[in-house]
């Protein structure tokens, strides 16, 4: 497959073309070349939606546990086989490269499938009551699931979204980015393929506001899921308080690195570079902060920066690409701001900070160092390829500077202490903690943040239980 899909909506289980729509054009962000186009949903398609979400919750909700989980199964068995066309979709819009595209559709697979085992692992419990009484938690799906998901991660993003509603007994409407919209489609259609009705797992698209604001004022909705930006999420988290509907906010994040003078130096730089410069930096838990011991600060600025430097940068499509382009325009004037309000104020750039080329989004590998706390990158979310390094005095100023902004969602730190973890995992405030590793999710562990950085957690029995509401049955 080197063709890039037609796109259309899946309402009810009809694909709704762009005939009498508007429509937004896709773009390839390594050619800035025009891939398709996406259909806007009209006022009726949304309603439409709507409609059949209410009836597809109460075919889902009755459907046999036993069923449901194979029928998850089998979507998931599905995204394996097609994961090697799905992944050229998903580099054509989104510009990482193609193994990493891969690995993230079987990811989502992989994670479908431990959503449908989940399905067999929702349990009440009974309360010990006096003979001739009796007290009975029962988990119920909380009912139709609205869920928004970005375009930095096209695949997984989305599956969050409907993969654990879809488990829960939850009927779901799902609107992936309109820049990357051919892969959430796909995986849409691999859950309609595997036997999920059509009018309990759905996809729209559209201006996000009016999507958003549509969806959101009905009552059929009752849990709206995020995942982007935190000045987004706090709109779409007002919009849900107006009718009280629960919600899950995965939102941005600056996350710090805490590298301790008690750690092989090159161990830890051959690990975090490679987890900086994934996906161009456009990752939400991107190690971004890094703050060093003062003994070690310039070999690790120095091999840093030295390791930057190697990274072929390139269209994913292309054989040995380690790094792609920013996923839109914005990205690279966004970032190039950033890195010049940082200089401007007393930062060094050690290497990077400018465009690449005048064809796509690309931006070279960047780092900056000792970098003044009043820089705009060092509070806002840069979402690019571009690391902080500052030198730090120890442990208590490194947990200080960890804290010091009001994101909450990832954290990594590099130390051979076993009381100074046990130390940062009780007093750095993330929503979760990567020691002497990179790794931050797994298909059965909670992914979500704290403060600013949302709330709520995707994945894990939490993806699942997210969306059941409880009910106590008191009987005599």
């Amino acid at each position: 497959m080197t063709d890039y899909p037609t796109l259309y909506l899946s309402i009810g289980g009809t694909n709704l073309s762009k005939e009498g729509r508007d429509a937004v054009n896709v773009i390839n962000p390594a050619t800035g070349e025009t891939i398709g186009s996406v259909p806007h949903a009209t006022a009726a398609d949304l309603d439409a939606a709507l409609d059949n979400a209410a009836k597809g919750f109460k075919t889902w909700r009755n459907t046999a546990a036993d069923k449901r989980a194979a029928i998850l199964t089998k979507a998931a068995a599905l995204l394996k086989e097609r994961a090697g066309d799905i992944a050229v979709s998903l580099t054509l819009e989104q510009g990482k490269p193609l193994a990493e595209a891969k690995g993230e559709i079987i990811y989502s697979a992989m994670l479908l499938e431990f959503y449908a085992g989940e399905i067999k692992r929702i349990y009440g419990r009974t309360l010990v009551r006096p003979e001739g009484q009796r007290v009975e938690v029962q988990y119920h799906p909380v009912g139709p699931v609205a869920g928004f998901a970005a375009w930095n991660f096209p695949a997984l993003n989305v599956m969050r979204k409907i993969g654990g509603a879809l488990a829960a007994g939850c009927s779901t409407i799902v609107k992936p980015s309109e820049e990357t919209p051919a892969t959430g489609l796909a995986l849409v259609q691999a859950l309609i393929d595997a036997g999920v009705p059509g009018d309990t797992v759905q996809c729209v698209f559209g201006v996000p506001d009016d999507v958003s604001r549509h969806l959101l004022a009905s009552p059929i909705i009752r849990k709206i899921t995020f995942t982007g930006s935190t000045a987004v999420g706090k709109h779409l988290a007002k919009l849900a308080a107006d009718d009280l509907k629960i919600a899950t906010m995965e939102l941005g994040g600056h996350g710090p690195v805490l590298v301790f003078d008690d750690v092989d130096i090159d161990k830890t730089l051959d690990t975090m570079v490679a987890a900086k410069y994934r996906n161009a930096g456009q990752v939400c838990v991107s190690p971004t902060r890094f703050l060093v011991h003062e003994s070690k600060f310039e070999q690790f600025r120095d091999g840093f920066i030295a390791r930057a430097e190697k990274i072929k940068v390139g269209n994913g499509m292309d054989d040995g690409t380690q790094m792609g382009p920013m996923a839109s325009e914005r990205g690279p004037d966004g970032i190039a701001k950033k890195i010049a309000d940082a200089v401007k104020k007393g930062a060094k750039l050690g290497t990077g900070g400018e465009r690449i080329g005048n064809q796509g989004y690309f931006f070279q590998p960047s780092v900056l160092s000792e970098v003044p706390t009043d820089a705009i990158i060092m509070n806002e979310e840069p979402f690019g390829p571009i690391a902080l390094i500052n030198p730090m005095a120890g442990e208590e100023a490194m947990i200080e500077e960890a804290n010091r902004l009001p994101y909450g969602l990832a954290a990594y730190a590099w130390t051979n202490d076993p009381a100074r973890r046990r130390r940062l995992a009780a007093e750095v405030e993330t929503g979760m903690l990567a020691i002497n590793s990179a790794s931050m999710s797994a298909v059965d562990a909670p992914f979500g943040g704290v403060k600013w950085s949302g709330y709520g957690s995707e994945d894990g029995r939490e993806g699942v239980m997210a969306c059941m509401v409880p009910k106590t049955v008191h009987e005599s």
